[in-house]
């Protein structure tokens, strides 16, 4: 019997080249040449900027080859097993925090070690389905991340932007934010001014090339040309990839095995989740992007898995994590890509300058690359939506503010697990918002849904020694204490209490403790509890808990008049016999 792979599994490619035209080939045909070329210089610049000079030089790695067999690897596994139809993998700016940190602390094959435990981790979440439970990440969360590691990009930049020069040997730049800045107002004096002006005038240029020359060319492309022409021309003694890193090997790097002892593996977990975690953000924003503007669907589980693959194959041939470029893969669509052809070009393309043309690439000028950078975290910061979510309400705001310090300050782990925290308890505090519990006093009020009867009659009213309450709202843990504040203000326990549910559409199991801590006062109290509307959700969960059993069938009615029947009986059960007659016979 042939095995089945379920649609939700199968890659974009064996869906979408059904019908393939010549005409859709050369489209994707340009598109992913387009996208190689614009990728060029974003790998090179990752790749520097992502390892560390002494981690490299130890482990005897090129960083701008890194970027380079990243991009290549990862965007031609991404594009053929991925589930969208146009996302373009690679190295991204997103990376460069997390990537620089481990590298400095566990060396490069640590770095390569928790590479391929983050894809085994993606391979694992895309083969749970989890794919779809990335969306549940708040805004404020990723924006505070994303625009704080774009600060620290920015940061990372500002030594070869302006040439500045370390004290020796023993005086490299430190990786953590705040010592960066101490260092840099320590060497402010060792400003290379050909350096800072080239820098300079290379960001200014990216920025405003597509207004002077529309997208046509690529702006990156054409101002790492001219600098590196000026560089050399000119003699402006400005450092070089090659003056810092040697010769970009022309030729594809063998895979090869990390030298790793198992003693490590505790200490890589983490990395290596936060490596999944932030490969699996990225990559399925970048899709949901993509769909945006294609008005097409992806398949995230399959995307993760693709990811997954990536960076479980990249790191063994010398390259980095990766993951959905979302600028990249909207240079893809508006060069006319639309479908996973375009991405598999644009690696080919890569594949083809690095062999044919990297040792020139060598010759490109450090601050013209760090200019790059600083324009990549420019974009990055979404300055406009994090102003805009400061104006919106305070609680979010603050949820923004700390990511985004943590992640300056601390390290994105930290930060990321904080913000969640944080919007977690938001969470739970606005369901409590929404939810309300209170007592139904009768008279002309519709004790069903609190509105007025429409045609004036009188709604049910409660009989003596029997209290209604209405529960409005979902009953999660976060109104759960709002049940336990109506424990306490019922005073002398009611002879019949009345829960009226039917707008509880939804109850957790910390709703369900509340409601069997009521249970057990109202039997304690001698009060009989009766449940009027639950709806199925809430009767599947009571009947998972044995919660059925212990209320009683008869005590679980459909409508509120239901609810004051029962209160009737059970009024009538316990009401005490007549007593003896006033006059007793004589002789008695």
């Amino acid at each position: 019997m042939p095995i089945r792979v379920q649609s939700v599994f199968l890659p974009k490619t064996l869906t979408v080249l059904r019908g393939y035209s010549a005409r859709q080939m050369g489209s994707d045909l340009l598109a992913g040449l387009t996208v190689g070329i614009v990728a060029l210089p974003l790998a090179l610049a990752f790749g520097i900027a992502s390892i560390p000079e002494s981690v490299a030089r130890d482990a005897g790695i090129s960083p701008p080859l890194a970027g380079l067999v990243t991009a290549v690897v990862a965007g031609l596994l991404i594009s053929l097993l991925g589930g969208t139809r146009v996302s373009i993998g690679g190295p991204t700016g997103a990376f460069i925090v997390i990537i620089y940190a481990i590298a400095a602390k566990h060396g490069y094959d640590g770095l390569v070690a928790a590479t391929v435990l983050a894809g085994i981790a993606l391979v694992a979440l895309g083969a749970a389905r989890l794919g779809a439970m990335i969306k549940y990440i708040p805004y404020p969360v990723t924006t505070g991340f994303t625009s704080g590691i774009a600060v620290i990009i920015f940061a990372g930049q500002i030594k070869d932007l302006f040439g500045l020069t370390p004290h020796g040997q023993a005086d490299p730049m430190p990786p953590e934010f705040l010592a960066r800045m101490a260092w840099f107002a320590n060497h402010i004096e060792t400003v290379h001014w050909s350096a800072a002006a080239m820098g300079v005038a290379c960001a200014a240029a990216i920025l405003l090339w597509p207004r002077a020359f529309g997208r046509r060319i690529p702006g990156p492309i054409a101002v790492l040309v001219l600098a590196t022409v000026a560089t050399h021309a000119l003699g402006l003694g400005v450092e070089t990839i090659r003056d810092r890193f040697g010769e970009i090997p022309s030729g594809f790097p063998a895979p090869r095995m990390p030298a790793l002892h198992l003693e490590q593996l505790p200490e890589l977990v983490g990395p290596a989740l936060t490596i999944a975690m932030l490969a699996a953000i990225e990559s399925l924003l970048c899709a949901v992007v993509a769909d945006g503007m294609l008005g097409t669907r992806h398949r995230s589980n399959t995307e993760l898995i693709a990811q997954g693959v990536a960076n479980i194959a990249t790191p063994l041939f010398g390259g980095i994590p990766a993951t959905g470029a979302i600028a990249r893969t909207a240079t893809n669509i508006q060069a006319g890509g639309r479908t996973p052809v375009s991405g598999m070009v644009h690696a080919l393309t890569l594949l083809v300058i690095m062999l044919a043309a990297g040792r020139y690439a060598s010759l490109v000028p450090l601050p013209a690359l760090a200019a790059v950078l600083v324009v990549v975290a420019w974009n990055m910061s979404e300055a406009p939506r994090f102003i805009w979510l400061l104006r919106g309400p305070h609680q979010d705001a603050l949820v923004l503010l700390a990511t985004f310090g943590l992640t300056v300050f601390t390290d994105l782990t930290i930060a990321v697990g904080v913000g969640m925290v944080m919007a977690s308890l938001l969470f739970m505090k606005r369901m409590a918002d929404v939810t309300s519990i209170g007592a139904v006093t009768g008279g002309s009020v519709d004790i069903r849904a609190n509105v007025p009867e429409p045609n004036g009659a009188r709604a049910p009213t409660a009989p003596r020694d029997v209290e209604i309450y209405d529960i409005n709202g979902p009953f999660f843990f976060g109104a759960a204490y709002k049940l336990r504040e109506t424990l306490d203000s019922l005073g002398r326990p009611p002879r019949v209490l009345i829960l009226n549910m039917p707008n509880v559409l939804a109850m957790d199991a910390t709703g369900l403790h509340a409601l069997e801590e009521m249970r057990r006062r109202c039997v304690k109290d001698g009060t009989h509890l009766v449940i009027a509307g639950v709806h199925a959700q809430p009767v599947h969960e009571f009947a998972k808990s044995g919660l059925l059993d212990a209320f009683g069938d008869e005590n679980l009615v459909g409508t509120v008049e239901e609810a004051l029947a029962r209160a009737g009986e059970i009024l009538e059960t316990a009401r005490p016999p007549a007593g003896p007659p006033k006059h007793a016979p004589i002789g008695a």
